[in-house]
């Protein structure tokens, strides 16, 4: 479908999804957006749903502002997936040693490793200016430079909430490699911080929803969120590279037999700010929930963790500012999910996926998200499909 143009305040809301389909909440959160001064455009993409600052699965294009409760305090949150030389005929019937084998090496929920992971020690790992990463890290707020060590530990970790490694099989019987995470706990807390001291400025005071307080051009406390926001945004990517590096190694222990080879990856952001340019304007397009779509850049939509997801190429729509969405999103709150469905519900929606099936894991369930393949029909003309995937090994956060 093409989009809907729904009408806001300073401009229309384009929409890739069903107007009477989304939640009132939601619709709200966007018009709120769409009366900022420093709006140029918005964008909402098929998984949009109500979310903390911004909605989520919405796409904020601003001249000379940006503002970072839009961005979310997940920064640089995004997916990556590698295709390998694998196939489905060398899995063997048990899969448990495998999941065992990807949580033994990886941490999740609030974990950490014990000592820094050295990507000089992982296999193939790219380590190029590896130290000018860290050295910036001097120069982020103050009040996080205090979490460093746990920040480096955590480099290489999952998460929680919807966080996930999958091993996944495509229709054609190749297996992938997939994982979804972002900045952890020095993502959380520099957005936090920088959400606070927005909220302080003159200029954010009479705004419709204080959540929306911006940080505009040329003034110190936009430079200092840009350097802390590109740092975390790039800690996300490395912390995701990591991860790929440690489930590779895995994979190549767990099938030595097989000699696995690995294709290059394919890594996306999906909570995040980008310079790019439209209309002769250059503009900080924050995408919350969603991922770039530029003509023939490859980008991953993952389903719930029993349906299933897709590999894709944008088609470079520029009514969409070159996005597509992160996801299926929720059609319904965690809470909501816990208590509606049963570890029995959850059981029966992911049989066939080598898992967790308890309770702290049922807000997870994939009733609680929106149908894959109705959110990928609904952006028909932001991407096509490249491969479809099905997960037979999901690790929760």
């Amino acid at each position: 479908m093409s989009y809907t143009e729904v009408p806001g305040v300073r401009v229309p809301i384009r929409m890739w999804a069903d107007p009477a389909t989304v939640e009132g909440v939601a619709m709200q959160q966007l018009r709120n957006v769409s009366t900022l001064p420093w709006i140029e455009g918005l964008a909402v993409m098929p998984d949009v749903h109500f979310g903390k600052g911004a909605t989520v699965g919405s796409v904020i294009a601003m001249r000379g502002a940006v503002c970072p409760a839009a961005v979310g305090v997940d920064i640089g949150c995004g997916m990556s997936a590698v295709k390998t030389s694998l196939t489905a005929e060398d899995l063997p019937g048990d899969l448990s040693r495998l999941r065992s084998s990807i949580e033994a090496a990886v941490p999740v929920g609030f974990s950490m490793h014990g000592d820094p992971v050295d990507p000089r020690r992982l296999h193939g790992l790219p380590t190029a200016g590896w130290d000018d990463f860290w050295r910036r890290f001097d120069g982020v707020a103050e009040a996080v430079k205090f979490r460093r060590d746990r920040a480096t530990k955590q480099m290489g970790s999952l998460g929680q909430g919807n966080h996930f490694i999958e091993f996944c099989i495509d229709l054609s019987g190749s297996v992938w490699l997939m994982l979804h995470s972002g900045s952890r706990n020095i993502g959380k807390e520099l957005a936090e911080y920088h959400i606070g001291e927005a909220r302080k400025l003159p200029h954010n005071q009479d705004l419709i929803d204080r959540d929306l307080a911006v940080f505009v051009a040329d003034t110190p406390q936009m430079a200092a969120y840009r350097h802390d926001l590109f740092w975390a945004q790039e800690y996300a990517r490395h912390n995701r590279e990591i991860m790929m590096a440690l489930f590779k190694d895995v994979v190549r222990k767990e099938f030595k037999k097989a000699k696995p080879l690995f294709e290059p990856e394919i890594s996306c952001h999906h909570n995040y700010v980008s310079e790019e340019r439209y209309e002769g304007m250059d503009l900080l397009v924050t995408r919350k929930g969603a991922i770039r779509a530029g003509d023939g850049e490859f980008g991953i939509i993952p389903g719930s963790m029993g349906t299933g997801s897709y590999i894709v190429r944008g088609l470079g729509n520029a009514s969409s500012f070159n996005s597509a969405s992160h996801g299926a999103g929720r059609r319904m709150s965690r809470n909501q999910a816990k208590k509606r469905f049963s570890e029995r519900d959850l059981a029966e929606q992911t049989r066939g996926v080598e898992c967790r099936k308890d309770r702290g894991v049922v807000d997870e369930i994939p009733a609680a998200y929106k149908p894959i393949e109705q959110v990928m029909e609904q952006q028909r003309d932001l991407v096509e499909v490249v491969a479809k995937l099905k997960q037979v090994v999901c690790v929760k956060g």
